[in-house]
C-alpha cells in the first residue's frame, strides 16, 4: 500500500483521513483527497497537510487504494467518470450507503471492490465497520482494508446479504442507544437529579458498561448477575423492565431499520 485516495471529503471521509494519520498508519504526503468544494478542499489541506485535488481521474492516476466517500446518489457519475481507464491495480472502498457491490463493479471494469458499512463512532475512532469483498478480491487486498478500517473502529468481514441487519444494528444502532440514554437521563431528572448530573450518571454507567463487555470482562447477562444482589436495588429495577414488552419493541425497531435499509438498496 503507497497512497491512498478519497473521492470526498465530507464528515465520514474526513474522519477516515484523520484517523490514518493520527494513527501513523499512513503519512500525509500518501494521503490524496478529490473534492469539489475548494474552501473544503483548504480546510482539509490545512488540517492534516494531505494532498489536495480538484479531478477525481487524477487522484487515480495517484492512488492505489481509493476510498468512494460520496453521497449514494453521487457515486453512478463519478464511477462512470473515472471508470474508462485501466483499473486492475486498484482497490476500492466504498462507504456509500446502501449501494451494493454489483452495482458498482460494472462501472469499474476490472478493479477490485470492498464495501463498507461504518457507522457515526468513526468521527471519534470507535467505530463499528463491517465490510464485504467483491470479485477478485486477494488476501493482501483484505489485509489491506483491515488495516486501513482498524485505524477507526473495529472490523468484522459478513456476506453482503447480511448488510441490512448490519446496517439496523450498527449502522441506525448510535440512534438507538441515544434514545434510551436521553430516556435514563430523564428519568433521573424525574427523581430529582439536575439535567446536567443526570446525563452525567447517564453517560458515564453506559460507556462503563460498554467497555467492561466488550474487554471481556463480563457478558452482558453475567453483567446483569453481577449487579443484582437478592431483594436490592437492580432486582427491583429489572423487575419493572422485565415486565415491559422491550425485547418485542427492539427487535420490531431493527426490523424497521433493516426492511429500509433493503429498500434502499433496491432505488
Amino acid at each position: 500500500m503507497n497512497t491512498v485516495g478519497f473521492i470526498g471529503a465530507g464528515k465520514m471521509g474526513e474522519a477516515i483521513v484523520a484517523s490514518l494519520v493520527d494513527s501513523g498508519v499512513l503519512k500525509s504526503r500518501d494521503i490524496y483527497v478529490s473534492e469539489i468544494d475548494e474552501e473544503r478542499r483548504r480546510l482539509i489541506e490545512d488540517r492534516y497537510g494531505v494532498n489536495v485535488l480538484a479531478d477525481n481521474r487524477q487522484l487515480i492516476a495517484t492512488s492505489q487504494v481509493v476510498f468512494l466517500a460520496i453521497k449514494p446518489q453521487n457515486l453512478e457519475e463519478v464511477l462512470k467518470e473515472i471508470g474508462g481507464r485501466p483499473l486492475e491495480r486498484h482497490l476500492f472502498i466504498s462507504i456509500a450507503a446502501g449501494i451494493r457491490i454489483e452495482r458498482i463493479e460494472p462501472l469499474l471494469p476490472g478493479a477490485k471492490v470492498v464495501r463498507v458499512m461504518p457507522n457515526i463512532a468513526a468521527t471519534v475512532a470507535a467505530g463499528m465497520n463491517v465490510f464485504c469483498s467483491g470479485h477478485g478480491l486477494t488476501e493482501e487486498d483484505r489485509g489491506t482494508t483491515v488495516t486501513l478500517l482498524s485505524c477507526f473502529g473495529k472490523v468484522l468481514e459478513l456476506p453482503e446479504e447480511q448488510f441490512d441487519a448490519v446496517t439496523a444494528l450498527s449502522g441506525s444502532g448510535p440512534a438507538f442507544f441515544a434514545h434510551f440514554l436521553q430516556l435514563m437521563a430523564e428519568g433521573g431528572v424525574e427523581l430529582g437529579l439536575s439535567r446536567a448530573d443526570s446525563e452525567l450518571l447517564a453517560v458515564q454507567t453506559m460507556l462503563g458498561t460498554a467497555i467492561l463487555v466488550s474487554e471481556g470482562k463480563y457478558g452482558p447477562g453475567e453483567l446483569i448477575a453481577a449487579v443484582s444482589s437478592a431483594k436490592g436495588t437492580t432486582v427491583a429495577g429489572m423487575s419493572v423492565l422485565g415486565r415491559a414488552p422491550l425485547k418485542q419493541v427492539v427487535i420490531d425497531t431493527l426490523r424497521a431499520a433493516a426492511a429500509r435499509s433493503e429498500e434502499l438498496s433496491r432505488i
